[in-house]
């Protein structure tokens, strides 16, 4: 797989994934959003991790800085 993630959307994705987990556990968002928020706090941590994300790859689009 090539990085198609770059830092800053990493890091923005870490967040992301923090502040919905943080909801649920919280008791904040229950119920059926609860767990939507828990899976896309799942699929952005797990995006992050590997700098990689399919929908990214399926339209060509790429956050990653350009080498030079």
């Amino acid at each position: 797989m090539k990085r198609n993630v770059g830092n800053t959307d990493r890091i923005i994705r870490i967040l992301l994934a923090v502040v919905f987990i943080g909801l649920y556990i919280s008791g904040t968002v229950t119920g059926t959003l609860g767990l939507v928020l828990m899976i896309a706090a799942i699929i952005f941590a797990g995006t992050s991790l590997f700098s990689f994300c399919p929908i990214y790859a399926l339209f060509g689009m790429n956050t990653c800085a350009v080498k030079k």
